[in-house]
């Protein structure tokens, strides 16, 4: 089970391919906040409805200063497919090979309809502009998780 980040660790660096195949590293974001979030696949109904929220709140998020990206172990092509379905506009990328989403302590062991099951651990990390983590947020909910957020962060 990897270990669940803490305000005022560093965030982990990463460079991961994004819905175009093009590379998106955390350190392009230097000097603005990041909202990373994990998510368990794309095109799925809980994973839509926030992909769905995070847009919806974009601009207020950009307008604050926060930048959002989600992460999922889904590749490139799944990936533009669940931008174009849905009319995304957050930054989706691929984590196949889930170094990220371990390092992030995103993936592990979780319930799933009361089985014990290894996965995709749904959670939101707050990035600060020197890269700290400034919130870690684990199994959250997919519906109302955004609002939630934003209170959090005072948006």
């Amino acid at each position: 089970m990897s270990e669940r980040l803490q305000p005022g660790d560093t965030a982990p660096a990463f460079t991961l391919p994004d819905a175009d195949g093009n590379e998106v590293s955390l350190a392009d974001h230097k000097g603005r906040k990041v909202i990373v979030y994990f998510y368990p696949a794309a095109l799925t109904p809980g994973c839509t409805k926030q992909a769905c929220d995070f847009t919806d709140n974009l601009d207020v998020l950009a307008a604050a200063g926060y930048d959002v990206i989600g992460v999922s172990p889904d590749k490139p092509e799944k990936l533009a497919k669940f931008r174009e379905k849905e009319n995304l506009k957050v930054t989706l990328v691929g984590d196949p090979e889930k170094t990220t989403l371990e390092a992030y302590g995103a993936f592990g062991e979780k319930k799933l309809y009361g089985k014990v099951v290894t996965g995709v651990i749904r959670s939101t990390v707050v990035v600060d502009e020197e890269g700290k983590v400034e919130h870690a947020f684990y199994n959250v909910k997919a519906t109302g998780h955004v609002a939630k957020i934003m209170r959090d962060l005072g948006v």
